[in-house]
């Protein structure tokens, strides 16, 4: 069984896409289609922009979804037993199951990054990554802290992220130092994500999400929030509602899926993180990049 999984931010890089765009005339379509919505030229610096104008979250979110999305519609033995996706994968994987349409998927990659960044602006906060630690122990520390402070990206056995105000990221990080962790890193980033100081940006996004139409997918998707597979259109809508201020879990996605009998893992769009991070689960388990 075949489970097809896309990246979120972080995956980007200058000239994504760029292949597809220049060998491919579905592809191309798309594209164009793209900066129709968008109202500014997002190829342009997807293909040759600079790494500053690529890193801002009003790029980079459309971005990696573009790359993404058109790949998997680009692709002629695209069918997927199941699909998922990390954070703002999550919607690129909704439209290549065509639970959402093209248009309406990068209208909401859209809104979802505008939103965060005000979030953002609004209150100093920040993500830690932390490496070598179990998951239960750093969920003890976040909770001891005064403070905001949540797990927020279950990326991998013996790799948790966290997210929350600047001061009490920073008191967990030292406590979690203490705790044995092998590394307690202040990740470049601009923001809380998927934390309790992102409820701004998951009402702004809700508002959008309510009004958007949502389609049986042809497969089941597992989602952030829970983990489960589903089906069901209100049920995407409602995790994917909760899916800002919700922890990522996608360790559980992928003991999920290979439980439920997924024989090989298909990272759809830039980068190879999902791959890795599958290996960390199971090194043996089979794991490639989609490509024409």
């Amino acid at each position: 069984m075949k489970a097809y999984v896309f990246p979120g931010q972080g995956a980007q890089f200058i000239g994504m896409g760029k292949d597809l765009y220049d060998n491919n005339s579905l592809a191309k379509d798309l594209f164009l289609k793209a900066n129709e919505i968008l109202g500014f030229d997002i190829t342009s610096i997807m293909f040759e922009g600079t790494e500053e104008e690529l890193k801002q979250t009003k790029v980079t979110q459309p971005a990696v979804f573009l790359h993404s999305v058109i790949l998997a519609k680009c692709l002629t033995d695209f069918q997927p037993d199941m699909v998922a996706g990390h954070s703002l994968g999550e919607i690129s994987a909704l439209v290549a199951a065509e639970s959402l349409s093209f248009e309406d998927g990068l209208k909401l990659v859209s809104e979802r990054a505008l939103a965060m960044q005000d979030a953002c602006d609004a209150e100093p906060s920040t993500m830690a990554a932390i490496l070598g630690l179990e998951d239960e122990t750093v969920e003890k520390v976040c909770q001891e802290i005064d403070g905001v402070v949540v797990p927020a990206n279950y990326n991998c056995p013996g790799q948790l992220v966290i997210s929350g105000a600047v001061k009490a990221v920073e008191e967990a990080c030292e406590k979690l130092t203490e705790a044995g962790a092998k590394r307690a890193m202040v990740l470049p980033v601009g923001g809380a994500f998927h934390s309790p100081l992102m409820a701004p940006a998951g009402e702004r996004l809700g508002k959008a999400i309510d009004s958007t139409e949502f389609k049986k997918p042809i497969c089941p998707i597992y989602q952030n929030v829970t983990a489960k597979p589903t089906t069901s259109p209100e049920e995407i809508r409602q995790n994917l509602k909760d899916q800002l201020t919700g922890s990522v879990r996608w360790t559980q996605i992928m003991q999920n899926m290979i439980a439920d009998g997924a024989t090989e893992a298909i990272e759809v769009g830039p980068g190879r993180a999902l791959q890795g991070m599958f290996k960390k689960v199971d090194r043996r388990f089979p794991t490639t990049s989609a490509s024409l």
